[in-house]
């Protein structure tokens, strides 16, 4: 099995109260891939870090495979989501996926 971990930080041209708005939408629609992607065991995103924290976001994911994966990000729901949610939003993106 594969992880697959992502942490964003969102653009600071938004307030906070937008800033809340979008990690809601953001981790509605990338949960909603759950059981649409084949390959994709579980995925969560996490919106709530203490104030320690330096990423506003933090997308926790479990795939069966490294092909999986590679399938994954060309699966075209996860590409709408990526493109409408995520991107336009997000000013830094670090990722680690490893096998578990």
């Amino acid at each position: 099995m594969v992880k697959h971990v992502i942490l964003w930080n969102l653009k600071d041209e938004f307030s906070q109260a937008e800033k809340e708005e979008i990690k809601k939408n953001i981790k509605a629609g990338i949960e909603s891939l759950n059981g649409k992607i084949p390959g994709l065991i579980d995925i969560k995103v996490y919106t709530t870090g203490l104030a320690s924290s330096s990423a506003d976001l933090m997308l926790d994911s479990t795939l069966e495979s490294e092909e999986a994966l590679k399938n994954y990000a060309v699966h075209p729901d996860h590409v709408e989501v990526a493109n409408t949610m995520v991107r336009p939003f997000t000013a830094k993106r670090s990722c680690l996926d490893f096998e578990i």
